[in-house]
């Protein structure tokens, strides 16, 4: 594994090693099957209850409303399909932003070729949405808003409390999912507190494995439907042997984070700050965004590609990103969304932070991005 200076965080996060003891021990003591009725499957079903219990006391809700699932991924599928079975009779039209993850914009593409209504919220150029423009989408027949908690391409951050009040002053059955995987120990985050019906939540976005998420259900959604039937696994509903290896990492990952909680978001909120102001000593680059997560800052190299730089920097060791990981080289319908000009469009890149950065890190960034500008011509 060759890097240098990892600044892509909010792609995926380096695993502590105390979670890679973490997950050893859960594989070498904890063998058993938390459904077997003989003491190796208890003691292991116990295990994974006291795992459970560490992340939704960071998420403030009771355990019995956080079901594990593989990623953020099925637990965004999850909560679109238990919310449109809930309200299949009440209506077929589905509010969410243009700028979601596409793990949320995917299955609406589908569900539209089915039938179904979406309306897409369209950011304003600081990647801002707000909570009037869900009052103004919402219909009788809504089933379904679902607001990410903080964008992942430009750290912008939702007003996910604040949509969870007018649906309740509106009176809506619509039920509301947030994903919030970029969010979760980031930013404050309580469902309950707040009234969102589910919310997605990610390990390896903050030191966790990779393969396990996590989905809140609240006590609005009744008899959730599972995506995935079958052995009955999670209290009948997300059905599939418990990873527990991988639920036991997440657990780990999630007491580290909250070690010193304030001080880390105040570490990364810093970094960025100086960060930003660095590179906006290099003449051409601009802000995207006025993203307020403090571990992500977008900027533009204008009129120079994302993807020449990612690649450039990259063989230097300096892991950043153009846009999300997840778009595998294709252009950001999250950039697209913001009407950029050509020419800053093409240069956006992503820099995200995790408590574990330093300011060499900004430092060998700044050189390599200035290095870069020197020794390529832009685009035309």
């Amino acid at each position: 594994m060759f890097f240098l200076h990892y600044l892509d965080n909010a792609a995926t996060t380096l695993v502590p090693e105390e979670v890679v003891q973490a997950m050893a021990e859960a594989l070498r003591r904890h063998s058993g099957n938390p459904s077997s009725q003989y003491p190796a499957g208890t003691e292991m079903k116990k295990a994974v209850e006291g795992w459970r219990a560490v992340v939704a006391d960071a998420l403030r809700c009771e355990s019995s409303r956080l079901y594990f699932t593989s990623c953020g991924t099925e637990s965004d599928n999850w909560a679109i399909q238990a919310a449109l079975w809930q309200n299949r009779h009440r209506g077929r039209h589905i509010i969410t932003t243009a700028v979601e993850h596409s793990a949320i914009l995917e299955p609406c593409k589908l569900l539209a070729q089915q039938g179904y209504e979406v309306t897409y919220l369209k950011p304003d150029r600081t990647g801002r949405i707000t909570a009037a423009q869900v009052a103004d989408a919402l219909r009788d027949d809504t089933a379904l808003v679902s607001v990410m908690l903080v964008n992942n391409e430009t750290g912008c951050v939702f007003p996910v409390e604040e949509i969870a009040a007018l649906l309740r002053r509106r009176g809506s059955d619509a039920l509301l999912h947030c994903d919030a995987v970029q969010g979760f120990l980031k930013v404050p985050c309580d469902p309950e507190g707040w009234g969102v019906d589910m919310m997605s939540l990610s390990a390896h976005k903050l030191g966790g494995p990779k393969g396990i998420g996590a989905l809140y259900i609240g006590q609005r959604v009744r008899n959730p439907r599972p995506l995935l039937p079958g052995g009955g696994q999670e209290r009948g509903v997300r059905s599939g042997t418990e990873a527990t290896a991988q639920i036991a990492g997440f657990a780990k990952a999630v007491e580290l984070r909250r070690e010193d909680y304030e001080g880390k978001l105040a570490c990364m909120a810093a970094l960025k700050d100086y960060c930003r102001t660095q590179l906006l000593t290099i003449d051409g680059m601009v802000c995207v965004g006025e993203g307020t997560a403090p571990h992500i800052l977008a900027v533009s190299l204008v009129g120079y590609p994302s993807g020449n730089i990612v690649t450039d920097l990259g063989a230097q060791g300096i892991c950043i990103s153009a846009g999300s990981a997840c778009h595998q080289g294709k252009a950001s319908h999250v950039v697209s969304a913001l009407g950029l000009d050509k020419k800053t469009a093409a240069g956006v890149i992503r820099i995200s932070f995790s408590p574990d950065n330093t300011e060499a890190d900004v430092d060998a960034l700044c050189r390599a991005l200035k290095s870069h500008r020197d020794s390529r011509f832009p685009m035309l």
